[in-house]
């Protein structure tokens, strides 16, 4: 019988499981809401065979919302499937720029690379072209500073500038190399993504990162090219021309004796031939990326520390933001002091994709009322940090602790049995909050008015009271724990007690 009790709650883990991957995939929020508040543990089911995740799932079809329950309900968020993929590789690699937000937000590792070819969420990023994606990946990299351009272009020196600004750290990440020394440079020049390579190169991306031989990567240009020589073969003269106005060589020979022009001509991209003839006598000036956003790093400083999804409606909030008009206002823009709430902050620096603004330094964002140029937000006097809650990561249902009447406390079930009094085992902790509740069971009648994870209809008894005068209570009393809750019920049960002669 307890063989057939398993394989029974085996099958009904794999149907549930499967019912959360269909909804992550589909977008389906209930579904996945009223799965995992009946079973958290199911945000760790994974297909068989690739090793998807519900959390892959929703990540590749851009579901954020779906993504931001899985992670509260415990899921690693650096999991990975069968290629050694993350949730975050995924999303870069589709372009969902605001599930690549919110895995930042909750702390994603950006340095895992996958089984395959050993890229990593960058390289997938800059090979689609997603420039969005890119910038949020390097965000706690580029600090929200006004000379941050000139300290990127090497134009300034400035000593306190530089202590925010850790270059090496930054030049590091952004030319990481995966098999065969490709970088995110290379992929992006290939596939001819012009803002993206813009993009890399005002952050930091070496022209001068070559390839080479590892026997892991098949490499039809040859090891030792540099990212104009991919660029040639692609075929993209303004990515040609940008990397050339960045300093690249025309007359770089890979490990093969190929020029760049030679391998365009190789790939008969002939239409190359003008511009990689000749080097430029003097690098060209070249425009900064309409895709830096200083900002950034302040407004997700802020979102991680005191929470970005501000459940204050507009009529609960006396100043509520003026772009959404429904959410209270938690940062400020340093310069024209204008207010805004920290999603439609956040939501202001991740989709902005202008070259100029008004007034401000490259970089800075335009303020939505004045046109001012934002490098930073503060938060506003006040604010309180989110409060670090609990989560399951492990345990699929609350554990009860279930005794009779003077027997010893003891971990039988996860199912609180019927009729007897029961209090729940502290769950793992973690970096998030779920409600711990019992659930009800059609094979099983629960008297949830006993257990210590109640819903507020009917309200714990005060901790101060000892176990066994809650015990006391139930049994000679007759008080109900929704009585005890009101000082007059407190009154009637303490005049009870001394009346009692057990």
């Amino acid at each position: 019988m307890r063989f057939l009790s398993l394989v029974g709650n085996s099958f009904g883990c794999s149907a549930s499981g499967e019912r959360l991957v269909s909804a992550a995939r589909d977008g389906d929020l209930q579904e996945a809401k009223a799965l995992l508040e009946y079973n958290p543990r199911l945000a760790r089911y994974s297909t068989f065979g690739v090793r998807n995740s519900p959390l892959h799932y929703s990540a590749a079809q851009g579901h954020h919302e779906i993504l931001s329950l899985l992670l509260e309900s415990g899921v690693d968020i650096n999991l990975r499937n069968y290629r050694g993929q993350t949730a975050l590789m995924q999303a870069c690699q589709h372009g969902h720029w605001e599930v690549v937000q919110t895995l930042i937000l909750f702390g994603a590792n950006i340095h895992k690379a996958d089984y395959l070819n050993g890229g990593t969420a960058l390289h997938l990023a800059a090979l689609n072209g997603h420039s969005q994606c890119i910038r949020l990946l390097l965000v706690d990299y580029i600090p929200s500073i006004p000379d941050c351009w000139n300290l990127l272009t090497k134009k300034s020196r400035n000593r306190e500038s530089t202590s925010e600004f850790d270059e090496g750290a930054l030049r590091e990440v952004i030319n990481r190399p995966a098999d065969g020394g490709i970088t995110a440079l290379h992929m992006s020049a290939l596939n001819g993504h012009v803002e993206s390579v813009q993009l890399l190169l005002d952050l930091g991306a070496s022209v001068n990162e070559v390839t080479v031989e590892d026997g892991t990567t098949i490499d039809l240009i040859g090891s030792g090219s540099t990212a104009l020589h991919y660029a040639a073969c692609g075929g993209n003269a303004q990515c040609c021309q940008i990397l050339i106005a960045r300093g690249a060589s025309v007359t770089a020979e890979n490990v093969n004796g190929w020029t760049p022009l030679m391998v365009a001509r190789s790939w008969r991209k002939n239409s190359l031939e003008e511009i990689l003839s000749t080097q430029p006598e003097r690098q060209l000036r070249v425009r900064p990326s309409p895709y830096l956003s200083l900002p950034l790093m302040s407004i997700v400083k802020i979102a991680r520390q005191f929470g970005w999804r501000n459940s204050d409606s507009l009529l609960s909030c006396q100043d509520p933001c003026v772009v959404c008009l429904e959410r209270k206002c938690m940062v400020a823009a340093e310069g024209c002091g204008h207010e805004f709430c920290t999603q439609c902050a956040l939501y202001l620096c991740s989709t902005n994709s202008a070259s100029r603004v008004a007034r401000g330094p490259p970089g800075s964002i335009a303020c939505p009322l004045c046109r001012h140029g934002i490098v930073s937000y503060v938060k506003l006097p006040g604010t309180e940090p989110k409060v670090k809650a609990v989560s399951r990561t492990s345990l699929s249902l609350p554990f009860c602790t279930c005794s009779s009447e003077g027997s010893e406390l003891s971990v039988t079930s996860p199912l609180c049995k019927p009729h007897i009094h029961c209090g729940q085992i502290s769950p793992i902790l973690g970096s998030s909050f779920r409600n711990l509740s019992c659930q009800r069971f059609p094979s099983i009648k629960i008297n949830s008015s006993l257990c210590m994870g109640a819903t507020d209809s009917s309200p714990l008894v005060p901790r101060s009271v000892d176990r066994k005068m809650r015990d006391h209570m139930v049994r000679c009393s007759g008080f109900r724990r929704s009585t005890i809750s009101s000082t007059e019920g407190r009154k009637s049960w303490l005049s009870a007690l001394n009346q009692c002669g057990c």
